[in-house]
């Protein structure tokens, strides 16, 4: 299985211990059509000793019907697990795949590469911190190469590998790797990713894989394994702004309310002064639980149970804040939509969108332009039909809390859900917070300081008790 530690005998609590603190690293493998994708992650986990010796022996035996590697084991078998891809030799669905070293812990999705399956090349990159770039020496940058890098920028794949693969058909060439590299150079001039790397590699005999090969005396860089070990991911995540989803409200008894959720970004200490959207109400946290016990502090992708010092009304959807942040809230707003459906989308037509673990009815109130992706030009349409890319406005029924998606993936992310089916049918990514009389950044703590003055003024007669009532139903209202 995977890499050996003596631990794994010694003590195999203290393994697993030291198993879970590894950081992990989500990655994908993408690009053009038979640029060797499966095979690589076969590689990975072959190398890595993630493989069974009856799914290796599957494997053999299965070389045999439906490889196309003619004496040599062909690995992609191990990710290629559907009939189809199995006979057709390509990659239908996205395939998810773990494995470990002694440094790092990793999944990996293998992400289809025909034109048709764009879709779920996007749904893989979404959640992914690095991205592989695979291409064919001999074919050099293809148009799926330019769509996959696109789009693996556009969702803020911040670490691009670029993989130039089946070296050994060009007899390991230096000149041709320098050649593909200058084309992949002139490409990401127009990607927002700053870290782009390049390894020659073939996939199919592991070299530059996991170690340096010797035929490739000319590179002078890492192997593909050593860039995946120490490759820097974790100031890409945003550990200043506190943002949490409110998943599930927990009340098994009467003496204990908490909110639960995952950390979206940021960091959270036990006494922070908190307030809550779309409510504004304020108060401080007064523990955070896990399964494990209570924490002192909770960081981006914990997932934790707050409680809070004050009795709040706080539900599904609702965003848990610090105090002090300024958070943008609003009903409309820019982005960027991938469409994912046979459906056109047509503007002024009703959706449900998802931003967190909110849920609003909206519409694109219009499409600004399309984005053909192998050209980087713009176009204008009408409609937008499977695959598209364009830059869209949208309008909600209520005001949902977000943040442009380049400062925070979490909370800047949204879904398109048909409300028929209830199926997937866009992925959008928000860039701008568009002006309206429903737009604002969001105080809600001074406005309900002065409408609380304003009521026990012009309502003296009423109860505290319905004070409350009122001007809870007053700023919820408003806020939507």
């Amino acid at each position: 299985m995977s890499h050996q530690s003596d631990l794994i005998e010694k003590d195999i609590d203290a393994y697993l211990a030291q198993h879970e603190r590894k950081e992990l690293l989500r990655f994908l493998t993408c690009g053009s059509v038979d640029d060797g994708k499966s095979t690589l992650i076969g590689r990975l986990l072959h190398d890595s000793k993630m493989i069974y010796e009856d799914q290796l022996e599957a494997v053999k035996s299965d070389t045999t019907k439906h490889g196309t590697t003619g004496e040599k084991i062909d690995l992609a078998l191990l990710v290629d697990g559907l009939q189809a891809e199995r006979e057709q030799g390509i990659t239908i669905d996205v395939a998810y795949r773990y494995f470990s070293t002694a440094k790092r812990k990793f999944i990996i999705a293998d992400t289809p590469g025909h034109e048709q399956y764009t879709r779920n090349m996007a749904t893989g990159a979404s959640t992914c911190d690095l991205a592989i770039i695979l291409i064919d020496a001999r074919h050099g940058v293809m148009t799926q190469t330019r769509r996959h890098s696109f789009i693996a920028s556009l969702l803020g794949i911040k670490h691009l590998v670029v993989a130039i693969n089946k070296m050994d058909l060009v007899d390991f060439s230096e000149a041709r790797f320098e050649e593909i590299k200058a084309e992949y150079q002139t490409l990401a001039a127009s990607l927002k990713a700053k870290d782009i790397r390049f390894v020659p590699i073939s996939a199919l005999d592991g070299d530059n894989v996991v170690n340096v090969s010797d035929k490739t005396p000319w590179y002078k860089g890492d192997s593909l394994m050593q860039i995946l070990e120490n490759v820097e991911i974790a100031g890409d995540k945003n550990t200043t702004d506190f943002r949490f989803p409110v998943q599930y409200v927990n009340r098994p008894n009467l003496d204990f309310r908490g909110f639960c959720g995952t950390v979206a970004s940021g960091v959270v200490k036990k006494g922070d002064a908190i307030k809550v959207l779309p409510s504004g109400k304020s108060s401080k946290v007064k523990s955070i639980v896990t399964y494990d016990g209570e924490l002192d502090l909770a960081f981006v992708g914990q997932a934790v149970t707050l409680t809070l010092e004050d009795e709040i009304d706080i539900s599904r959807g609702d965003m848990i804040v610090l105090a002090r942040d300024e958070v943008s809230f609003t009903n409309r707003l820019r982005g960027h939509l991938v469409w994912m459906s046979e459906k056109h989308l047509q503007e002024g037509k009703s959706w449900l969108f998802k931003f967190a673990s909110k849920v609003t009815p909206g519409q694109v109130a219009k499409i600004q332009h399309r984005i053909d992706v192998n050209t980087f030009e713009k176009s204008q349409i009408s409609a937008m039909e499977l695959n598209d890319i364009a830059v869209v406005d949208v309008e909600l029924e209520q005001n949902v809390a977000i943040d442009p998606y380049q400062r925070n993936r979490s909370t800047g992310a949204f879904i398109v859900i048909d409300r028929l089916t209830n199926i997937t049918v866009g992925a959008g990514m928000v860039s701008d917070v568009l002006e309206g009389d429903d737009s604002q950044v969001i105080d809600m703590s001074a406005f309900e300081a002065d409408l609380r003055a304003v009521l026990e003024k012009h309502y003296s007669h009423l109860q505290a008790d319905d004070i409350e009532q009122l001007l809870k139903k007053v700023t919820r209202s408003i806020s939507g």
